[in-house]
């Protein structure tokens, strides 16, 4: 799918006053390799468009209509395929970071090109269901020099937490524990006030989380939290990436540019599943894939002419561009490297990374570590 075939933008939407968007897509994805050798992670195929898309999408949809783009990892390719951003009813411009920023050190990195009062700021690997109207209201009825949103998750041991007190109000950032007094984590999406940007020093690299919100905080400076249990998934590993692409097929998480109804399947543009093949669980195959009669193919991602046999098994994995999993192999957890070979009857399992261009044998060998 090229720019030009982007889904429009939606209806009349009310366009939201004072207000423009940044987005950070700057990292190189290293938890993603070998997907993003090739590709920066917020530009890899999810759900049949770059995952920078259905973010994009839904930051017109809420009714923003300026973005900024802070790139640094093959830069280039964000403009070569979005341009200006009308496509998408956008007005997009993009600012390239020479060395790493980190994230408050990249927002302030993009200050120049801001106009508006309120900013408000998404991590480009993000996906969510939260509604951004929202997080504004809160921010504007608050008063807030920063609002963050904050998602409540079973199990919060993994993230830092962010308590609050009972007026909504950011009180600490904590950092990973075992016991964490409270199941309310960074969400990566942030409103600042213009003026808090221009306060964060320039020229150096920068942590939002470690630097910036608790010298806020320190400073007294309303902190305030927009709360809620909206869908939410950081698709920094290839099993969350799959499992968000997987996600947005089946309408489990919200996209306005879904390229197909939601459903077990989409198929794209020249691709030639055989009728006898069975797609299921939010899978994905790419535009001039091949998928062979009796293959099983559950909540993957098949890019651009991958090519599946006949009575093969992928189940939630990565197949990238142009690779093939030969007749009768099975390959469950696994990401498959561009242009790579599955041969015949192999079994790959468990977190198996395949890297660009390697062959892999016919007969039945079981592989469980990278090659």
């Amino acid at each position: 799918m090229s720019a030009h075939d982007l889904p429009p933008p939606g209806g009349d939407i009310e366009p939201l006053r004072g207000v423009e968007a940044v987005v950070l897509v700057g990292g190189k994805g290293t938890r993603l390799r070998p997907l993003t050798l090739s590709a920066p992670k917020p530009m890899l195929p999810t759900a049949g468009v770059p995952f920078l898309t259905h973010l994009l999408s839904r930051i017109r949809a809420a009714g923003i209509t300026h973005v900024v783009l802070g790139t640094s990892y093959k830069a280039e390719v964000f403009e070569e395929y979005f341009g200006d951003g009308a496509r998408l009813g956008l007005d997009l411009e993009y600012v390239v970071e020479d060395q790493p920023l980190d994230t408050a050190g990249a927002i302030r990195n993009v200050a120049h090109l801001l106009r508006a009062d309120d900013v408000m700021v998404f991590n480009g690997d993000i996906l969510s269901g939260v509604d951004l109207r929202a997080v504004l209201e809160t921010h504007r009825d608050s008063a807030a020099d920063v609002t963050l949103h904050l998602v409540k998750v079973p199990d919060p041991r993994r993230f830092g937490c962010v308590p609050t007190d009972a007026d909504g109000r950011v009180t600490a950032f904590l950092e990973k524990t075992e016991n964490p007094p409270t199941d309310q984590i960074n969400a990566g999406c942030y409103v600042f006030r213009r003026s808090v940007i221009d306060r964060i020093p320039a020229g150096r690299p920068v942590s939002v989380e470690r630097e910036t919100f608790p010298g806020l905080l320190a400073a007294g400076a309303r902190l305030q939290a927009h709360v809620d249990s909206s869908y939410w998934l950081d698709l920094g590993t290839p099993g969350a990436f799959v499992q968000g692409s997987a996600d947005l097929v089946r309408g489990v998480a919200p996209s306005a540019a879904l390229p197909g109804d939601p459903g077990d399947a989409i198929v794209l543009a020249g691709a030639r599943p055989h009728e006898r093949a069975l797609l299921t669980g939010g899978t994905t195959v790419g535009a001039d894939c091949v998928v062979g009669a009796g293959a099983r193919v559950h909540s993957a991602v098949l890019f651009d002419g991958a090519v599946i046999g006949e009575n093969a098994v992928v189940e939630r994995t990565v197949v990238g561009a142009g690779a093939r999993v030969e007749p009768g192999a099975v390959v469950r957890d696994a990401v498959i490297g561009d242009g790579a070979v599955i041969g015949a009857g192999c079994e790959l399992l468990d977190g198996v990374r395949v890297w660009p261009g390697v062959t892999l044998p016919q007969g039945g060998i079981r592989f469980s570590t990278d090659v």
